[in-house]
């Protein structure tokens, strides 16, 4: 893959894939297994969908950005809200590298990584709102189980399936464990640095300085 590809400033390495009633950008390897998966899970009664799926680096620069201002909260990782104004820089960006990715190292610019959930399992009239408790003891419950079992048939693995220090668990996120891995040895940290020192982010400086250790900490550091 190209640097702009691994990055998310370009979609040339995604085909279209409808998974339900919406089409999502998908890296053209991962899309059958993931249409497999999704017939898998509706034969064990599950409607899989997919909450998130690829973020090109713009979009992940807003949210990290809006965040940064306090302009959306910023969770512990109790997923309580943190006072955004009693934070530095530093504290602001560890806070939020719990829970999203810094713009240029997600794994949503690949097209190999899903957040998923299954619709039919959602309560009439609620939000899904992608905290751990609805897939531990939660309405996703089941359908976690589920996955536990099977993902791994179709190619995929959670890449936060618990707390390493880095990104907080994240149960309902899946990726393509044999297309991510390739992409992710890809993902170097000079060309993390390169992209980042061209796109100005809010608290570009601090993330400059501590970029080897966020590399090392929230961006490799997964569950095999």
């Amino acid at each position: 893959m190209t640097p702009e590809q691994l990055t998310g400033q370009v979609t040339s390495h995604l085909v279209d894939t409808v998974v339900g009633q919406k089409a999502f950008l998908v890296h053209p390897s991962v899309s059958q297994d993931l249409l497999m998966l999704k017939q898998a899970a509706a034969k064990a009664g599950f409607t899989l969908n997919i909450a998130s799926g690829f973020r090109d680096f713009e979009r992940q620069a807003t949210i990290w950005n809006n965040k940064m201002a306090g302009r959306s909260v910023i969770l512990d990782s109790d997923s309580q809200a943190l006072a955004n104004d009693t934070l530095s820089d530093e504290q602001k960006i560890e806070a939020i590298l719990r829970w999203s990715a810094l713009p240029g190292a997600s794994r949503h610019h690949w097209g190999t990584d899903f957040d998923i959930f299954a619709r039919d399992r959602l309560p009439k009239g609620d939000t899904l709102k992608l905290e751990p408790w609805e897939y531990l003891t939660g309405h996703q419950h089941e359908f976690y189980l589920w996955l536990q079992t099977h993902l791994s048939k179709f190619g995929f693995f959670f890449p936060y399936a618990q707390d390493l220090g880095g990104v907080a668990p994240e149960p309902w996120h899946i990726s393509h464990k044999q297309v991510s891995q390739g992409c992710s040895e890809q993902l170097t940290l000079p060309l993390l640095r390169q992209v980042l020192q061209r796109s100005p982010i809010l608290g570009q400086q601090v993330v400059l300085a501590k970029l080897e250790t966020i590399y090392n900490q929230f961006i490799h550091n997964i569950d095999q």
